[in-house]
């Protein structure tokens, strides 16, 4: 009789001794899709540097104003008074820490009238916290919202001018402004104080005299120098002389660089390359990394970065919080040809929800062989290198693409030493005295806009709705 815990053949653990095992390569949680990578139209820089040449626009700033806070006072730092459009190019610092601090703190709660249409335009309102709804008279009565305001936004600057570069002391608000969020945080500077400071500094009076000179000549609505033609004219009228002026400090896209140097022992490469080389392993798991690094440097670098180089004029925010198809609507019809919206995946479920809630039901498309999310026909991309705030906030953005549509355009150099793929090389750089051997992974790369409009971006979208639990 046998006994119950008697084998009757090879068990299993002794049977493995003599198996070999099926072996993957190795995998890593850091790979995304890096749909930006695919997408983007890439041009070769042989010279190692790209030129945006432009026809001339005439700077007028209009980009935003930085707060600094302590509790609950708010404070405006003094130089990025340098983006309202009279004191662009100033640089007295003392002067603008006397400006910042002249400005009053206002809060209004949610519906509160901040201005109304054709009240005296005292001064200037710059959005340290909340949204500002932009209201004008409706053509059928009532009144319809023009645009958003948001933190770093101001209203007044770019009121009709007296002879000193400010607004004139009759000029009036030809909108409304009113608080959209719970509370709105204002900050308020009297135009009055504005010229008294200016009558103590000369530099100041200066800056405003050079406000008042810039060039004022005709120019198209995107704020370039305008090209005269004549059309609708009949006989022999004197046609227009006109050329094309071109901007004469064209900016300049220097390629960025991402490097790493993947160290391996020779006696590793040597006595464990089967059945994987560990050399090859290795420098995958290290490329992967750095296209990851140059995805993410190609949006958050503060200087190529797409989300710091899309033009004031472009940026929006959310109409109330949350993503919703009447703001990627707005988003879009501020440029021809959108071809791809870049979004976090947290911010494509939060639209998709408001899409839910409306009723909606986006229609996919192909991109790839994949089919993706898309609005307006436009592509939704998911790209998790867009950061998130620690307020739950983030940013969508919308690419118009390639150079025959002056759009977005990525740069890199091929044809390096060691490429193993384009813009991309693996240069091996020696066995040091103890035997191990280095490769220095490096890709080149930057991203420019051509024009201003090809690049869009919808600021302060939250995630989750005021109020509701994630």
């Amino acid at each position: 009789m046998i006994e119950r815990d008697q084998r009757l053949s090879l068990d299993t653990a002794a049977a493995r001794t003599l198996a070999t095992t099926t072996k993957s390569a190795p995998q890593t949680s850091e790979i995304s899709p890096r749909w930006l990578l695919r997408v983007l139209p890439w041009v070769d820089v042989p010279g190692g540097t790209y030129r945006v040449n432009r026809r001339l626009t005439y700077p007028v700033g209009g980009g935003r104003v930085s707060f600094t806070g302590a509790g609950a006072r708010l404070g405006v730092v003094p130089p990025s008074l340098t983006e309202l459009p009279p004191l662009r190019g100033y640089t007295d610092v003392p002067v603008l820490e006397t400006l910042a601090g002249l400005f009053e703190q206002r809060a209004y709660a949610s519906g509160e009238v901040i201005v109304r249409a054709g009240d005296p335009a005292g001064g200037l309102l710059l959005v340290a916290h909340g949204k500002v709804a932009v209201r004008q008279a409706g053509p059928y009565g009532g009144s319809v919202v023009r645009a958003t305001l948001s933190a770093g936004d101001h209203a007044g600057a770019d009121l009709p001018a007296a002879g000193d570069g400010l607004p004139a002391p009759d000029a009036r608000w030809p909108v409304t402004l009113q608080a959209r969020t719970t509370t709105c945080t204002v900050l308020f500077l009297p135009w009055a104080a504005f010229r008294t400071v200016a009558g103590r500094s000369p530099s100041l009076e200066a800056q405003l005299a050079r406000h008042r000179a810039r060039p004022g000549g005709p120019r198209t609505r995107h704020g370039e120098a305008a090209i005269e033609v004549a059309a609708g004219h009949t006989g022999e009228p004197v046609l227009p002389g006109t050329f094309a002026d071109y901007d004469p400090g064209p900016r300049e896209y220097p390629l960025s660089v991402s490097q790493a140097v993947l160290r391996v022992h020779t006696r590793v490469a040597d006595l464990f390359g089967e059945p994987m080389d560990q050399t090859e392993e290795q420098l995958r798991l290290t490329i992967e990394a750095v296209r990851e690094s140059q995805e993410r440097e190609l949006l958050n670098n503060p200087d190529f970065g797409l989300l710091h180089n899309a033009d004031p004029g472009q940026r929006i925010t959310t109409r109330t919080g949350p993503p919703t198809p009447d703001d990627l609507d707005e988003l879009l019809c501020r440029r021809k040809k959108s071809r791809y919206l870049l979004a976090h995946p947290a911010a494509i479920a939060a639209f998709g929800r408001q899409c839910n809630r409306r009723g909606v039901l986006p229609e996919p498309v192909d991109v790839g062989g994949r089919a993706v999310p898309a609005w307006r026909g436009v592509p939704i991309l998911p790209c998790d290198k867009i950061p998130i705030s620690r307020h739950g906030t983030t940013s969508i953005l919308v690419l118009r693409t390639g150079e025959a549509d002056q759009g977005v355009v990525g740069l890199r150099q091929t044809g390096l030493p060691g490429e193993r793929e384009p813009g991309l090389s693996v240069r091996h750089t020696g066995v040091d005295a103890r035997a191990i051997a280095s490769y220095l992974v490096s890709a080149y790369y930057s991203a420019a806009v051509l024009v201003p409009d090809a690049l869009g971006v919808l600021d302060d979208v939250e995630l989750c709705e005021t109020g509701v639990t994630p």
